[in-house]
């Protein structure tokens, strides 16, 4: 038997189109309803164009302490997906190495 799952993000826009708001929900969350998130970082290979399309957003509310963690652990959450669909473990190295050395530069665990 094959199942669906749905991942549904919400973005509401301010009179710009700048994100206001995002919320995001999905069939196997563990929990009900909608979730708030600051950020929304999505990529994807597009199978007819053979590209990476991508979509990043943030809120008003994101500060920029709170997207340097983010970005870390992007940087961190790469490394960790590319190991499991390469099992290229040097590469996968290389990738953690700039994460830890992106987070030495911004002092993220001095604080």
């Amino acid at each position: 038997m094959h199942k669906t799952s749905r991942i549904i993000f919400t973005v509401q826009l301010d009179e710009k189109n700048l994100p206001e708001k995002i919320q995001w929900e999905a069939d196997d969350s563990g929990f009900e309803g909608k979730r708030e998130a600051k950020t929304l970082f999505l990529s994807l290979w597009d199978k007819e164009d053979a590209v990476t399309m991508g979509l990043d957003l943030w809120t008003k509310e994101m500060l920029i302490e709170e997207m340097n963690i983010h970005y870390h652990e992007i940087f961190v959450k790469l490394a960790d997906s590319y190991q499991r669909a390469t099992q290229d473990s040097d590469t996968a190295l290389l990738m953690k190495n700039f994460a830890a050395d992106f987070a030495e530069r911004l002092n993220l665990f001095k604080k």
